[in-house]
């Protein structure tokens, strides 16, 4: 387990997730399917979209890592969200809650609620909907946040501590914490916003940097950090969001540790 948490660290986890393939099972919506796909296989790791209730427990039972996202959601899926959430939580597999739009009805945050009972390691958000968990309340209008994730760390701190997972707030500059060790990664590019479903995408990467590192602090920085400084090195010849989406793939399975160095920060609160 990593003890230290900073650059060398992101490098480290990268060149695990490189060397070992971890595969990760990804429950998630229709319009993110491909890139995240995409993105896990050029970071290094193995990606099964698996999410029917009769095979979706089965399978995250030899999964090294389990992702859920709530984005398109529907009763046979959540069915099989609980039933993958069950069997990770049993066999103490890594597995990463994505609660897209949580705050939008009352479905999302029932959904969301139960899935907590499981245990997931971490909890990865925009600022909206990690308000929204936090304060049990609709705090946010959609899928996009309109609430800087610096705004939210001391939300995020106790969010984390009262749920006992990692709480991963993505912004402009993502915030990782597990209640009492807390960082902020900077990095990445103005266009990634306008990539429809990096955030999803940013999800997987935490979930296959956690089958690869104990520390689920540690891996999740570097999930972030993985993808901002891909989306930083994409930016620079990108000419708007679509060319960016291409970029970073071709970014992420060229990283290295140099281009982690020179590409991202990661600061320790």
């Amino acid at each position: 387990m990593n003890t230290r948490v900073d650059i060398s660290s992101v490098a480290a986890v990268h060149n695990e997730l490189r060397a070992k393939t971890p595969l990760v099972q990804y429950i998630t919506n229709y319009v993110s399917m491909d890139i995240a796909a995409n993105v896990l296989n050029a970071a290094g790791a193995s990606p099964a979209m698996v999410h029917d209730v009769h095979e979706a427990g089965e399978f995250a039972t030899f999964a090294s890592a389990l992702a859920i996202n709530i984005g398109t959601l529907s009763p046979p899926w959540v069915e099989g969200m609980e039933a993958a959430a069950r069997a990770a939580n049993e066999l103490g597999t890594p597995w990463v809650l994505d609660p897209v739009a949580v705050g939008a009805t009352a479905y999302r945050r029932e959904t969301v609620m139960a899935l907590l009972e499981q245990r997931p390691t971490v909890i990865r958000g925009n600022a909206s909907e990690i308000l929204a968990i936090a304060t049990q309340t609709r705090g946010g209008k959609g899928v996009d946040s309109t609430i800087d994730a610096a705004a939210v760390i001391d939300l995020a701190v106790e969010l984390a501590g009262h749920t006992d997972s990692v709480v991963v707030v993505s912004g402009k500059t993502d915030v990782v914490t597990d209640g009492q060790r807390a960082y902020l990664v900077h990095g990445g590019h103005d266009l990634m916003p306008l990539v429809t479903a990096l955030g999803c995408a940013s999800t997987a990467l935490v979930a296959a940097c956690n089958a690869v590192e104990a520390d689920p602090v540690a891996a999740s920085v570097a999930g972030m950090a993985i993808l901002a400084a891909a989306g930083s090195l994409a930016g620079i010849r990108a000419d708007g969001p679509g060319s960016l989406r291409w970029r970073l793939l071709d970014e992420l399975a060229g990283l290295d540790d140099a281009k982690i160095a020179k590409h991202i920060a990661v600061e320790a609160l």
